[in-house]
């Protein structure tokens, strides 16, 4: 969102608006009400006597909730308005909106108060790429004192109902309120724009956990929340800042799927990705297993629910195949684009898998491991038979969609986010390097869960033997042995995508690398090329396509630093990842706390704080849940049997971190450590284990 935009959300329900507390909605910009991937409000326009206000504070201090403290009209600096204007808007089943004028004259006062109104009912996707190809029916009402504003397009509807708590003359174009105030007086309403939103067959309703209408029972379920996580200890401020924000924008960014109406999954990121996105749902639920391991159990069951079993050309389905993403909308519903839902993504598969065997390890719950276990064995034949486009062993991906299917369908899903070094682009089908990690971890993963829960030894040696020769493979296919790094992929033709990235820095925390190469990868991401000093660009400065504001070529992405972080502990490098995570805690300082989808890729030296890149999602859940991976990293978290090993490396800065009950199969731990900023040396250890490997 641009900086004078301010954003409430609550779970799949949001909405934007400009920094009065107002809407007034162009075709391509994200201010509105939406829910269900429709806009609900692309007018509120609040006037007294005809004048707009002007601002004089924002409170935004809970997610679901703003307050606007205003003033009629335009004020010069040395005249003293007489009437000040408090809106409160809050998010529960629509926007309510509680309006309050204060007189602070001593003569009364008579106003004309007005909400100008109107819906446009666009999809998400025509807000996002500009267009209006509206083919359904507008209509707008007045029904016994409410404003009824619809679109009707066939078997899909969709309604705002607009209505006021005081007497009120309602119109076409919205609500006018007639206000008498006595000297120093004050006087209330409280304005509603609450939809009605039917499903069409085939479609199940979205709901938030718990809806409730009052502001109290939210904070009091965030309150709820927050006292489940882990408690965080640290003589650095911005850090505990940093970790309280991620927990409250992941609450934020809750939703519950109708397979689960009482637990919760993370939805994307504000203001496109307020859906079920498959592989960012997985990553968070990974980043949060240490704190809200709840997260990763209900997006492992609606994943492995909504698995694919079929082939189908326009959504990309396959048998196996976890989803991409999921809508609602009229675009989805009508089949003008595949989101119902759609499954172009090369790496839900085996993440899932990943994040299964991870989960279990964490929590101990064999029960659900045994419950998705057909849905597992699904995802692995996936891997060897749709997946492997080319013959070679190897996951490519390459669209059978060619009207709106993504071209890219790795994680860097841009359409020029994956090049050569100078900056070509590579034929299809790719082969990405951290799709062959993602599937050797999978292999690995699945293994274990096969000879330890399903009681099959049989599979898990097949698969223990499948990764093995894939990762022989893999380390001589994709090694440049002239530049000390691995291939960002490889082409239709088996080329080497020469170009350097981040995504080397996947293959470490999924350990397919060669232990004897990872000293050169680790080189590669520590270099001035990569590493900014707030983090690892997504591409080699360098390189044909870099470019420090380039979405996925040159950008720092907070989510991938956490996972490279990650992997440098997993190879035994955990002074390098103490420095990522030291130059991307840095960076959320400028930010509040709160990490954004991603930014410039500038070299620390140059700036002195983090650019902003322009159209970031924030907040987002995978930047959410890069503090909370980046803490596990800092503190060397890692369950073993019904232990948790902690071996802590701080970064220079921190003198200690101490994070309280962990929760996990072992009830609940603490863990402890001093950097170098303390009196502990490198950290405290506690463990005397050395582990490798998952």
């Amino acid at each position: 969102m641009d900086d004078d935009q301010v954003g409430i959300l609550d779970g799949t329900t949001f909405m934007v608006c400009d920094r009065v507390g107002d809407i007034d909605a162009s075709p391509d910009t994200p201010l509105g009400l939406f829910a269900h991937d429709t806009r609900l409000l692309s007018k509120w326009v609040l006037t007294i006597d005809g004048e707009r206000l002007s601002t004089l504070a924002i409170d935004d201090i809970h997610y679901f909730e703003n307050r606007f403290y205003l003033v009629p009209g335009h004020q010069d600096v040395y005249v003293n308005s007489t009437l000040s204007v408090r809106r409160v808007h809050t998010l529960a089943a629509g926007l309510h909106e509680e309006l309050t004028i204060i007189n602070h004259d001593s003569q009364p006062v008579d106003l004309a108060v007005r909400v100008e109104v109107d819906a446009d009912f666009a999809d998400v996707f025509e807000v996002k790429d500009a267009t209006a190809r509206k083919k359904g029916r507008h209509y707008r009402r007045v029904d016994d004192g409410r404003l009824i504003l619809g679109y009707e397009r066939e078997r899909f509807r969709r309604e705002t109902i607009v209505s006021a708590t005081t007497p009120v003359e309602v119109d076409d174009e919205g609500l006018t309120l007639t206000v008498h105030l006595e000297p120093h007086s004050r006087w209330r309403t409280r304005l509603t724009a609450e939809p009605d939103l039917p499903m069409p067959r085939g479609l199940e309703r979205l709901t938030i956990p718990g809806r409730v209408t009052g502001s109290l029972d939210k904070e009091r379920r965030l309150t709820g929340w927050l006292a489940e996580a882990p408690r965080l200890e640290s003589g650095w401020e911005p850090l505990r800042g940093a970790y309280r924000r991620s927990l409250i924008d992941l609450a934020a960014l809750r939703f519950s799927p109708f397979l689960a109406e009482d637990r919760s999954v993370p939805a994307a990121g504000l203001p496109w990705f307020m859906s079920l996105f498959g592989r960012d749902s997985i990553l968070t639920s990974l980043q949060a297993l240490p704190f809200v391991p709840e997260l990763a159990a209900t997006t492992l069951r609606v994943l492995a629910f909504r698995q694919g079993s079929r082939v189908d050309d326009f959504r990309e389905e396959e048998p196996g195949r976890i989803l991409h993403e999921m809508r609602y909308g009229e675009l989805s519903v009508f089949e003008e684009t595949p989101h119902t839902p759609y499954f172009g993504s090369a790496d839900a598969t085996p993440l899932f898998l990943v994040l299964l065997d991870e989960y279990e390890r964490w929590t101990g719950d064999t029960g659900l491991v045994r419950s998705v276990e057909q849905q597992a064995r699904a995802a692995i034949d996936w891997i060897d038979d749709y997946a492997d486009l080319t013959g070679t062993g190897y996951i490519s991906y390459e669209r059978r969609n060619t009207r709106n299917g993504l071209e890219n369908q790795c994680w860097k899903d841009s359409w020029d986010g994956i090049s050569y070094h100078d900056g070509r682009l590579p034929g299809f089908p790719r082969a990405t390097c951290e799709l062959q990690g993602y599937a050797y971890d999978a292999k690995m993963r699945t293994a274990r869960l096969a000879r330890t829960i399903w009681n099959d030894p049989r599979y898990a040696d097949r698969l223990e033997r499948e990764a093995a020769d894939l990762k022989r493979r893999f380390n001589r296919d994709f090694w440049i042995a002239d530049g000390g790094y691995m291939a960002l992929a490889l082409d239709g033709d088996g080329r080497q995508v020469d170009a350097l990235s981040s995504n080397i820095g996947h293959l470490l925390w999924s350990g397919i690398v060669d232990e004897s190469k990872a000293s050169a990868l680790v080189r590669h991401l520590m270099s001035p090329a990569l590493f900014s000093g707030w983090g690892v660009r997504t591409l080699a400065e360098g390189a044909g396509r870099y470019n420090p504001i380039g979405y996925h070529n040159g950008t720092i992405w907070p989510f991938d630093n956490s996972f490279i972080a990650w992997g440098l502990r997993r190879y035994g490098y955990a002074d390098e990842a103490a420095r990522i995570a030291a130059g991307i805690l840095d960076a959320a300082v400028f930010y509040d706390g709160r990490l954004p989808e991603a930014f410039a890729g500038y070299s620390r030296a140059e700036t002195k704080y983090p650019v902003n890149y322009p159209t970031a999602c924030s907040p987002q859940a995978w930047s959410a849940g890069a503090t909370l991976l980046l803490l596990r990293t800092m503190l060397g978290l890692r369950p073993v049997g019904e232990d948790l090993v902690i071996r802590p490396v701080l970064p220079a800065n921190l003198d200690y971190v101490a994070l309280l009950d962990i929760p996990g199969r072992w009830g609940r731990l603490d863990a402890y450590g001093r950097g170098p900023a303390g009196s502990g040396g490198r950290g405290y250890q506690p463990a005397p284990q050395q582990l490798s490997g998952p």
